[in-house]
């Protein structure tokens, strides 16, 4: 962290690695969300070649870019913000860096020199100590959540043909409890548990682990797969719900979630997650007669897949069959084919957290440790 008292008296004192926030100005999209998912923040501070500050550039920026349909391989000079707001290093005081921050609303604040260069920067955390950090002001999630308990958890036996998937241990805690404790850390306070295999050992366990927030329990005779569970939920829940899966986090702001649902007056949302897969060979490209015409060393390929957690209208129940076997993916097709509106929010890689089956699961501890 820089000396601040150097910063009172102008000597340009830097003692902070300014490295992994600095990002150049025409750099990719995808290299930028690479380098969020790595960073403490999630904010990066736009340079040019001179290394001048050009702007900043956040993963809500990022997110707003994709979603008018620019490809990640663009480039983020059209993305990121070009007026942030900053503090000269001779004008410098912990007072004014709190009230710029407070009044702007902002998570992180760019020191410059004389010369537009950084000195360094301060986020909250540095300027607001944990017994009187001012908060920023997020809206709370104001509608139900439903989480799918119900599975035999198959891919994770033979752990499963002792403990139903959702209390599978991260670390202390079963990762239905996880779930749980992130839903309702942003505010939620009613939750649904649909449950089947072994769903008397989940109640047993809530039972003796009495939570501030309420559980309720919604029991299917038979399976019915990740959708045809809600149809029981109809006469319980009234507008918007989110729904997730027992085996996956996501990391995201879930009021920003609902509110981009509900501005796209969309009947379903998927939060979504890019992930980067590189292929550890080179890859021969040919035609006909075995011509080689392309060796590609080790490319990279960026996918935006279905984290298993979504948000949902009361209107989609009706999509729904009862008392069949019937998928989240079945419904999105059934949605999409009748002219409803279905819309994603992405995430970072790093922001989604899979532990449905074992080659998952090392990857998802060190993860989990990351996003606490």
């Amino acid at each position: 962290m820089l000396a601040l008292e150097g910063l009172d008296s102008h000597n340009g004192s830097n003692m902070k690695d300014l490295s992994p926030y600095l990002i150049q100005e025409f750099a990719t999209i995808k290299e930028s969300m690479k380098k969020l998912d790595l960073g403490i923040t999630k904010v990066l501070l736009v340079i040019d070649d001179q290394e001048h500050l050009k702007g900043t550039l956040t993963d809500g920026d990022v997110r707003r870019h994709l979603l008018k349909g620019s490809s990640i391989e663009n480039n983020i000079h059209d993305v990121f913000n070009r007026t942030p707001i900053t503090l000269k290093a001779k004008h410098f005081t912990m007072d004014i860096a709190r009230i710029l921050t407070i009044e702007n609303k902002i998570d992180l604040l760019p020191i410059l020199d004389d010369d537009n260069k950084i000195v360094d920067f301060l986020n909250r955390g540095d300027l607001f100590n944990e017994s009187n950090m001012i908060k920023k002001q997020e809206g709370k999630i104001d509608v139900p959540v439903v989480i799918m308990a119900g599975g035999k958890g198959t891919r994770m036996e033979p752990f499963t043909k002792i403990l139903p998937k959702p209390l599978i241990p991260i670390g202390d805690t079963p990762i239905v409890e996880v779930i749980l404790d992130a839903f309702a850390a942003q505010g939620s306070t009613e939750h649904y548990l649909t449950i089947n295999f072994r769903g008397e050992m989940i109640e047993a366990y809530f039972n003796h682990t009495p939570k501030d927030y309420h559980i309720e329990y919604i029991r299917e005779k038979d399976f019915l797969g990740t959708a045809g569970c809600l149809t029981l939920l109809k006469d319980r829940i009234n507008g918007t719900f989110i729904v997730s899966n027992c085996d996956v986090i996501v990391k995201a702001n879930y009021h920003d979630v609902i509110c981009h649902h509900r501005e796209q007056n969309a009947i379903l949302t998927v939060l979504s997650s890019i992930q980067h897969y590189k292929i550890p060979y080179g890859i021969v490209h040919f035609k006909e007669g075995g011509l080689v015409t392309d060796i590609q060393e080790k490319p990279e390929y960026s996918f935006t897949i279905n984290t298993g957690i979504y948000v949902l209208e009361h209107e989609a129940l009706d999509w729904i069959p009862e008392g069949e076997m019937f998928h989240m993916t079945d419904l999105m097709d059934r949605l999409i084919k009748a002219g409803k509106t279905v819309v994603t929010y992405p995430v970072n890689e790093n922001e989604y957290v899979d532990i449905g089956q074992w080659e998952e699961y090392k990857k998802a501890m060190d993860k989990l440790q990351m996003l606490r």
